[in-house]
């Protein structure tokens, strides 16, 4: 035994420098190469652990020689060649980075929006164009053509375009908008013409489904509570069940499931224990797990507590409670203060 460990470090101190380090050495190597921001912003997108380790390592490969360094830069890049199609069709990369990232269903969501395709139809371009191009796009046209552009962008885009737009016409957008379910022929045609006007390109023709409520609430979703609060007023005035069904479909309390861990923790610290408590009665179990991990385990365990002791309530008791939470969410991410997602912007607070 003691002859096999002898002969165990005699092989180690045989070995080179570089056939000394581990994997997570190297990548310390390689963080050490990149310059601060871009080594902060690859940290950022760690865990805990896994930053202390890389750190950790970082000091340690901080004396290594220039040699030893460029085998490790030689192995990266020979990694590199062997992993990417760069230069020699990159599709089927892209996919399997989107779907190992992603998983299959959302990566085949981002990849029906980002892959081109053969075909130039003009419809297609809005999902290349940012903004304010579409807002110039459709400026002087029927409010129709607007909301049929604005029914194929993405809802934070829509929105966007949306508060470009004059004030007195945006109710009428989303009342358009909520009430469009299937695009005839003749209507796509007039839109094919506004975009072969400014793209000079010919277009097959066919029925398209577009729009919908669940298209206008979320449009709706991304706007600013002012701005949603003055559109479903006015189209309230002119279709009360419509502005009804879409406040309904917009940002709900079950949705906060989707927010970040860090939002989450936010949010929690600005509302209210015994409102939090009356809005936990009644939602699914998934939910309140995800609440509770973002507390500690005694604050958790405070609320089980007294959810137990409240007993039933009404519903219309819960819903409002929940709908206060709801109202402080949608403040806070309006000053920037957390991210709800599925409200716009990709960048986390």
């Amino acid at each position: 035994m003691a002859e096999k460990k002898q002969d165990n470090t005699q092989e180690e101190e045989e070995k080179t420098p570089y056939e000394r380090l581990n994997n997570t050495q190297k990548c310390a190597v390689l963080m050490m190469l990149l310059g601060e921001d871009e080594a902060a912003e690859i940290l950022k997108n760690l865990g805990p652990k896994e930053v202390q380790q890389l750190g950790k390592e970082m000091y340690s490969v901080a004396g290594l020689d220039q040699d030893t360094v460029n085998q490790v830069l030689d192995e990266f890049l020979a990694i590199i060649k062997t992993q990417t199609d760069l230069g020699m069709g990159s599709s089927n990369y892209i996919r399997n980075v989107m779907t190992k990232a992603l998983g299959e269903n959302k990566a085949q969501s981002v990849l029906g929006r980002i892959t081109p395709t053969e075909s130039d139809k003009p419809i297609e371009i809005l999902d290349w164009m940012d903004a304010r191009s579409v807002t110039e796009l459709i400026a002087d046209e029927h409010p129709q053509i607007m909301s049929l552009v604005i029914s194929y962008l993405e809802p934070g885009v829509a929105a966007d375009v949306l508060v470009m737009l004059p004030e007195d016409i945006q109710a009428d957008i989303i009342h358009r908008i909520a009430t469009l379910e299937t695009v005839q022929p003749d209507a796509l045609h007039e839109l094919e013409r506004v975009m072969q006007l400014k793209f000079k390109t010919n277009t097959s023709l066919r029925a398209s489904s577009v729009g919908g409520v669940k298209a206008a609430a979320q449009i709706m979703n991304f706007t600013k509570q002012n701005m949603e609060g003055r559109i479903i007023k006015s189209l309230g005035e002119k279709d009360r069940l419509l502005a009804k069904d879409i406040q309904e479909s917009m940002f709900t309390f079950d949705t906060l499931i989707l927010m970040d861990d860090r939002s989450m923790q936010t949010l929690l610290r600005n509302v209210e224990q015994e409102v939090l408590i009356i809005a936990l009665k009644g939602t699914d179990d998934e939910l309140k797990e995800k609440i509770f991990s973002c507390m500690s385990q005694r604050a958790a365990a405070n609320i089980q507590d007294e959810m137990e002791v409240l007993g039933p309530l009404r519903l219309t008791e819960v819903q409002e409670a929940q709908k206060a939470i709801i109202n402080v969410a949608r403040t806070m991410s309006d000053e920037g203060s957390i991210v709800l997602a599925g409200r716009g912007g990709d960048d986390y607070v």
